[in-house]
């Protein structure tokens, strides 16, 4: 169904009857890997703990709810979050053992419902619009779920339950940590016409600006907007922006759908030269490391993006003889692809990322990583 079909059907309750109602939740593991942390050291409850290789250079994978009272969140650089919380205690990711606990709470899932689709360790979608143990809601069921997770694995998580994935996942933050949160098909536009576009999927700082320019802050403003107004402003991402505004999301659930790729970028405060770049590079590395560790597959490609002053993008990527086993390893190739790049040593950079692609299988090496021929 297209766009224009949707809208041609936007009167209230036609959507829903045409479309079928299936039913989502979305569990995402409160604080996960320190959690976890605080779980296997009892004298780390109650404490302020970062889940980071503490260093200049490193960044923020996990921080405990008594960290994040004092500002300290996720991808923050160590450095900052040590200033903002100097009693925190910093804890090395131990990434062997966080897949562990996930496995755990996937086999929970795998009780009620083959339809999982998990989107890291900490947090996956299921679609139990027909469960396997007869639990007649899906309310009921991520009650199950999280009182299942609770008494095995002395975890918490949050869990959201709506129509679709794009409200589940919304719900799921909604009442964090320990939450539960239901958006009942007839409950779509009161919970989500009030709320900012910036808790939009795919609303970054940059969007969100640029809709901020058009009046548009709510999602309620951003549903008075006509589709093709927002094709011309956004191009096919309008379209999406058009369907969010209206709760509408028909992508689904789909089991061990495998990772094509993975990436990571920041919009640096003012342009920079290109040799002013390198920390920022060195920072998104380590957080695309952590990141590709959740996969069970191996990235072979190592991708450079830059945006240019006037959002010229480009990129430069390699692909080593094998495929790169640390976090050492990226960094070194990213550097290489850096020198790639030629605009003339005045051109300014408004935004840089690091992806990693080309996910395979693993293998067994035999001989140590050649970076470059």
């Amino acid at each position: 169904m297209t766009p224009r079909e949707i809208h041609s059907l936007l009167e209230p309750g036609i959507i829903w009857l045409r479309m079928g109602i299936r039913k989502i939740i979305h569990v995402d593991m409160d604080a996960f890997y320190a959690s976890v942390e605080q779980r296997d050291d009892p004298q780390l409850r109650g404490k302020p703990v970062i889940v980071a290789w503490k260093g200049n250079r490193s960044v923020v994978c996990a921080a405990s709810y008594e960290a994040r009272d004092f500002g300290v969140r996720s991808a923050m650089p160590a450095a900052r979050a040590e200033r903002l919380c100097p009693s925190a205690v910093f804890i090395a990711p131990d990434f062997t053992r966080y897949r562990a606990v996930s496995k755990s709470v996937r086999e929970i899932f795998k009780r009620h419902s083959d339809l999982i689709e998990p989107l890291s360790l900490d947090e996956a979608y299921l679609d139990v619009t027909e469960n396997k143990t007869g639990v007649p809601t899906a309310t009921l069921l991520a009650r199950i779920i999280r009182e299942e997770i609770r008494q095995e694995l002395d975890l918490t998580a949050s869990a959201g339950v709506a129509p679709n994935k794009f409200l589940a996942k919304l719900a799921s933050g909604w009442r964090k940590p320990d939450g539960l949160f239901v958006i009942q098909p007839e409950d779509v536009d009161g919970f989500l016409l009030p709320i900012s576009v910036g808790r939009l999927p795919g609303v970054g700082k940059v969007t969100q600006e640029k809709l901020a320019k058009l009046a548009i802050r709510t999602v309620s403003e951003l549903r008075g907007q006509e589709l093709a107004k927002l094709e011309k402003e956004f191009g096919r991402y309008g379209v999406r922006l058009y369907e969010l505004a209206r709760g509408i999301d028909e992508n689904q659930v789909v089991p061990d759908r495998p990772t094509k790729s993975i990436s990571v970028e920041d919009t640096f405060q003012e342009d920079v030269l290109l040799a002013e770049t390198e920390p920022m590079i060195r920072r998104l590395v380590e957080k695309l490391w952590s990141a590709s560790r959740n996969e069970t597959r191996v990235a072979h490609t190592v991708v450079l993006k830059l945006k240019t002053r006037e959002f010229k993008i480009l990129t430069r990527s390699h692909t080593p003889n094998i495929a790169p086993s640390s976090y050492e390893e990226v960094m070194a190739i990213a550097l290489q692809l850096l020198e790639r790049v030629d605009l003339g040593p005045q051109q300014r950079y408004r935004l840089v990322g690091i992806g990693l692609s080309n996910f395979r299988e693993p293998e067994v090496p035999s001989a140590q990583p050649v970076l470059f021929e």
